[in-house]
């Protein structure tokens, strides 16, 4: 388990830096931000990706009951869907409290691709432990459960599925609480490259609202 650790430990450590790289590389940050700014949104970004992250989690937990409680698997549909708004919405704070109402497509850009970096650690400790501690083959039995109902076997012998479903079962039966950690922190890292182009060119401001009713009197 200490290796598991460590592995996990270097992987997000080097996972940081690659973030930070391509952020440097398609983001020109540095050209209007200071290095006190620059901590500055990362710090921002920190505190918000935990308030993220809190809601991942609550939609795993719900994910995870929904398999046998269907109005728990769409509450974890409906957190899922909130993270880009949720996102949005942090942003606007960092923009209107932090950056006095005014904030670049760049610098809202990088802001959110570390919301989601932040988010996606804490979400992949919690889903480490789960399959460490808690889970016990339970999401296992319930995919096998779903395959070899009646309806299940209907529908795989209607699309011609049954190897792949066999190669798909082995893969997901031979992995890791590890490798499930660093699958999801991967996927939410390219997630926050991906909508953090709609949402940072949707909350950019060049000037604040104040400037704004001063100029139109």
């Amino acid at each position: 388990m200490l290796t598991y650790w460590i592995n996990f430990l270097r992987s997000t450590k080097e996972m940081h830096y690659f973030c930070s790289l391509l952020i440097e590389i398609f983001v020109p940050l540095h050209s209007n931000m200071t290095p006190q700014e620059y901590t500055q949104l990362k710090a921002f970004a920190r505190q918000d990706g935990v308030l993220l992250a809190l809601l991942w989690i609550g939609g795993f937990a719900c994910y995870i009951l929904g398999l046998s409680n269907p109005m728990l698997g769409l509450a974890a549909m409906v957190l899922i869907c909130a993270t880009p708004f949720f996102a949005a919405s942090r942003l606007r704070h960092f923009r209107d409290y932090g950056r006095e109402g005014i904030i670049s497509f760049t610098r809202s850009y990088a802001y959110t691709v570390f919301i989601f970096f932040y988010a996606g650690i804490l979400l992949a400790v919690a889903i480490y432990l789960y399959f460490t501690f808690i889970d016990n083959g339970f999401l296992m039995g319930k995919i096998l459960e779903t395959i070899q109902s009646p309806e299940g076997q209907k529908i795989i012998e209607l699309y011609g599925m049954t190897k792949e479903i066999d190669e798909n079962i082995k893969l997901i039966a031979g992995m890791r609480p590890i490798d499930y950690s660093l699958n999801m922190l991967t996927i939410n890292i390219i997630s926050g490259f991906i909508l953090g182009i709609p949402i940072a060119a949707i909350m950019q401001r060049r000037t604040s609202k104040s400037d704004s009713l001063n100029a139109k009197q």
